[in-house]
């Protein structure tokens, strides 16, 4: 494996399990990374404080002190660059970001959402699962573009949904395939094996991303 890390910064908005997920790769020396911040809207993240024990930066920036969305993420970019990352990683951050942002961050952005998608973007996805009455379920990497949830994707797992599941428990199982596919495909980008082309689509120079 290559010894130039891929300079990351991580944004989040809760208990951070996918980032400490991603974490655990890079202290295992798997994944190629320098995770050179963590940022979170929500002061109560749990995830801060996972960052803060492994000596990672750490910045609050709270989106209720701004009365525009695109001033807040004006002032998210001034956070981030000063980091200089090549990737930006959305683990959970719960904010839907402007056309501006997205741009800036265009082919380097990505996130992860519960869902195969494009079956059920948005929220309560495993609630809607089961009401769709579906057999399969999963998560869904994707670099992110303006429309919320739909953009190309990167990698996906998939589980089986079983009779008896409530949305806690599908949830759990789909979040230990979210804990393993985030960081194939993070490893993936960092090894220059994927990346966005001009035209939206997901390129792939290697056939170990599928």
């Amino acid at each position: 494996m290559s010894t130039k890390l891929l300079p990351i910064v991580v944004l989040i908005s809760g208990r951070g399990s996918n980032f400490f997920a991603i974490l655990e790769q890079v202290q295992a020396g798997k994944l190629p990374v320098d995770i050179r911040a963590v940022i979170s809207n929500c002061s109560q993240a749990q995830g801060l404080h996972y960052a803060q024990q492994a000596g990672i930066k750490t910045h609050i920036l709270d989106h209720r002190k701004y009365r525009q969305r695109q001033i807040f993420d004006r002032e998210l970019i001034k956070i981030i660059d000063f980091y200089t990352p090549e990737l930006v990683v959305l683990a959970g951050f719960m904010r839907i970001l402007t056309a501006e942002f997205v741009q800036y961050y265009i082919g380097r952005l990505m996130n992860i959402h519960p869902s195969l998608l494009p079956e059920f973007p948005g929220l309560n996805t495993h609630q809607r699962a089961l009401e769709a009455k579906v057999c399969e379920h999963g998560a869904t990497v994707h670099f992110v573009t303006e429309e919320v949830d739909g953009g190309p994707i990167i990698l996906q797992a998939k589980v089986p949904i079983y009779k008896h599941d409530t949305p806690e428990i599908l949830a759990d199982r789909v979040l230990e395939e979210e804990h393993k596919i985030y960081p194939q495909a993070i490893l993936a980008f960092a090894k220059k094996e994927i990346c966005l082309s001009k035209d939206g689509q997901v390129i792939r120079t290697t056939p170990s991303v599928k």
